[in-house]
């Protein structure tokens, strides 16, 4: 079993910045990955980023590339997501996931999900 404490959501104004965390407890080996997604009122969930733990390699959707970075600190079992120049479009329950399976895209994919943070973002 795996679980996952998110932190870092709030309020910002547009063209600001936030961290997300999300910490994991459980087994983070073998074919291990975190990421987020995020849920916008009326849409579905989106996939924003994912990390593989075993080598640091990621997945990013291209919308929110150069925007926002996923990164990991092993020795923490922690999964940040810096957002930079944040859009009143970013607004949303942003989830922290965790997956043992090789796609990281579809939520459908995922075993573990946090409680979500909210992201608010003012114009």
């Amino acid at each position: 079993q795996v679980q996952l404490v998110e932190s870092g959501g709030g309020l910002v104004q547009a063209g600001g910045s936030l961290r997300l965390s999300c910490a994991a407890s459980g087994r983070t080996s073998g074919s291990f990955a975190m990421g987020w997604f995020r849920q916008a009122p009326g849409k579905e969930r989106e996939f924003v980023a994912a990390i593989r733990w075993s080598n640091g390699n990621t997945a990013a959707a291209n919308s929110m590339k150069g925007r926002f970075t996923i990164s990991r600190d092993n020795a923490k079992n922690t999964v940040y997501l810096q957002m930079n120049s944040l859009k009143p479009e970013d607004t949303a329950v942003y989830y922290c996931v965790a997956t043992y399976g090789s796609v990281l895209y579809f939520p459908s994919e995922y075993d573990y999900w946090g409680q979500g943070t909210q992201v608010t973002v003012s114009s």
